[in-house]
């Protein structure tokens, strides 16, 4: 990586991931419905998160492995949400999402798919997002096979000030 790029790689909130996993099952057990335009956590979605120690950045490219096949979505989070405080609303959730993936019979070491436009916007708005705050949420789907254990990925920035 070139001394001028900052690669930020996406981490598990487990304490987040695990307070909405509360939640539906709380939900469940007393025969409750969601508050109206919730978005509960599905058993294939994890929470996480990127933490900015620079703010001023300019987005470069995403870096994402996927071993074997399988699919990962990623879902930003538009403000800085509280799942201890607040439920996450759909409304909260950024448009485009990133889609990368694999399907079975590629070879493992062939490149990810992707939707290329879709994922240069959001990895533009996660700059801008990144302006205004030192951590921004994301939700990570993990289907077609993919497994959390054998996906990463982290985004690539270029610093616009020291």
């Amino acid at each position: 990586m070139a001394e001028e790029e900052l690669e930020l790689v996406f981490v598990e909130d487990l304490q987040l991931t695990e307070v909405m996993r509360i939640r539906v099952q709380t939900l469940q057990q007393k025969g409750q419905k969601r508050q109206d335009g919730e978005r509960l956590l599905l058993p294939y979605e994890a929470v996480y998160r990127l933490d900015f120690s620079n703010q001023e950045l300019a987005f470069l490219r995403w870096r994402v492995g996927v071993k074997g096949p399988g699919r990962l979505s990623v879902t930003g989070i538009s403000q800085l949400w509280t799942p201890d405080l607040t439920n996450l609303m759909t409304r909260q959730l950024l448009e485009p999402t990133g889609q990368f993936w694999r399907s079975a019979g590629d070879p493992d070491d062939s490149p990810l798919k992707c939707l290329e436009a879709d994922i240069q916007e959001f990895g533009e708005r996660i700059a801008e997002l990144a302006k205004v705050r030192k951590v921004m949420y994301f939700l990570f789907a993990f289907k077609e096979g993919a497994e959390k254990a054998n996906v990463n990925c982290s985004v690539i920035f270029k610093p616009l000030s020291g």
